[in-house]
């Protein structure tokens, strides 16, 4: 009987908020409870809607939360309009963005800060939260929405974790001036980071918002600039560019286990340089349905057990595609990767690349809308075909037969045991067989999206539910 008293009182005890905490239910106390509480105080904000004249600003050790995604809305007041001038922000430095033009502005260098179960709604301001210099900041359980330019700026951050949130429409393409909206202006993230570090962000939606479904929403999904040590897993992004990495020193970065509606970009000037150990990018057990899927060049990358499942009737886009001219020496690996219907390649580098590397992949083609006649391999006639593998792989052309290489100077690579079905060039080249067996090492089954709702299994993929749904077998679609 002792037992169960003291069980009971320590369950009473769990649910109660904290002996610190302060529940609010008008924007006047919360304002008041963010500006005047102590560092590491507790602040619960109740159902309800507050609209904000200027950004919280909380301390170190604050905790905020909502009553609940929906239950807790914090806006903005009508008369609340920050200047768009400075957008797009500057994206690398500090001067010129204005951190001022988020509903919440964490306080410089503040850390160990908490921000959970609400609804953040423009669309007047920039975003929804700012940070710069903090350590060890979680946000998880959002919904934010209808903000202009992005949901979540990070700079200079360490130890940011964002899981379990809903990004709508949050962000905005923007021209130099403030002229949003115009084609080819430049783009925020509904996450932006700009030099974070030992981060991970998880488990959250994307999407376009307003946009019509399958469009951009005018933003990225992950947008950043000198990440290190950023794992971005288990994400569904609906956004025409998923994610993007480009021009800075990215090191181990991991983006796994996501569904990606989306190109992948990081491009970096000659390739960028290679850490001492480990990779720039790993790229590994995701999803990706778009055919301009990730945009390179960048050294020190592996491409591995994704599912690349592409429509006959999208086929603009080489599945890697590298527009640069500064020749870049690798290495790059892609292997035990599916591939169905490439559309105009399975790689296409401008550039002179070295030290590639195609092996154990499973390639399937199907005539496209175009239809697209090109060879799936397009290399620099300049690159080192020396240092270039395509080797164990199963290459078929289903209906109309496609070449394996665009140009003959990559008959010059190292082409070896490769199983090919109506390829047309397969006379062309060498491609002795072996004792290895060609295609994937393994099959291919892992499970990705938010909280891993979708199930790949070899060419297939079925929700994860178990209701009964098998969603696609790419391997006989159109």
């Amino acid at each position: 009987m002792k037992c169960l008293i003291v069980l009971g009182l320590l369950l009473i005890l769990l649910a109660a908020p904290p002996a610190n905490a302060k529940t609010v239910t008008t924007t006047e106390q919360l304002v008041a409870a963010v500006r005047d509480g102590a560092e590491g105080s507790t602040v619960e904000i109740g159902p309800g809607t507050f609209k904000l004249a200027g950004p919280l600003q909380p301390k170190t050790g604050m905790t905020l939360k909502g009553a609940g995604v929906g239950k807790t809305v914090i806006t903005h007041t009508a008369e609340w309009k920050p200047s768009t001038k400075s957008l797009p922000d500057p994206e690398s430095k500090l001067n010129g963005l204005d951190s001022r033009a988020y509903l919440i502005r964490l306080q410089d260098k503040a850390k160990n800060i908490t921000i959970s179960h609400m609804t953040l709604r423009g669309p007047n301001v920039h975003g929804a939260v700012f940070g710069f210099n903090n350590q060890h900041v979680t946000l998880h359980h959002l919904r934010i929405e209808n903000v202009l330019y992005c949901g979540v700026r990070c700079f200079k951050m360490r130890h940011v974790k964002i899981h379990d949130c809903e990004f709508v429409g949050a962000g905005g393409r923007w021209k130099r001036g403030g002229v949003p909206g115009v084609e080819g202006g430049i783009a925020g993230g509904a996450i932006f980071t700009t030099w974070t570090t030992d981060s991970e962000i998880a488990h959250n939606r994307f999407g376009p918002g307003a946009a019509r479904p399958g469009k951009s929403g005018g933003h990225y999904g992950v947008k950043g600039r000198g990440g290190r040590n950023i794992r971005i897993h288990h994400n569904t992004i609906d956004l025409n560019f998923s994610i993007e990495f480009p021009f800075e020193n990215e090191q181990h970065m991991e983006i796994d286990h996501n569904v990606l509606h989306g190109a992948v970009s990081i491009p970096k000037y000659a390739g960028g340089p290679v850490p001492e150990k480990g990779r720039t990018f790993h790229i590994h057990h995701n999803y990706f349905t778009t055919s301009y899927a990730i945009e390179f060049v960048r050294n020190g990358v592996e491409i591995n057990h994704n599912l690349f499942d592409f429509d006959v009737k999208r086929d603009g886009g080489n599945l890697i595609s590298g527009f640069g001219r500064a020749p870049a020496p690798g290495p790059a690996e892609f292997h035990n990767n599916l591939v169905n219907n490439p559309g105009r390649g399975v790689i296409w580098i401008n550039e002179p690349y070295n030290n590639l590397t195609v092996r154990n992949n499973e390639i399937r083609t199907r005539t496209t809308v175009t239809p697209r006649k090109e060879g799936l391999f397009a290399l620099n006639r300049k690159s080192d075909m020396r240092t270039i593998k395509i080797v164990d792989n199963i290459v078929e052309c289903v209906g109309l037969s496609r070449p394996l290489l665009r140009n003959e100077v990559m008959r010059g690579a190292t082409i070896r045991n490769n199983r090919l079905t109506n390829v047309a060039d397969a006379d062309a080249y060498e491609n002795a067989k072996t004792d290895a067996k060609p295609g994937l090492e393994k099959p291919l089954l892992f499970k990705c999206g938010v909280h891993g709702e979708l199930t790949v299994d070899g060419w297939k993929t079925r929700p994860t539910s178990g209701d009964g749904k098998q969603g696609g077998d790419v391997s006989s679609k159109r």
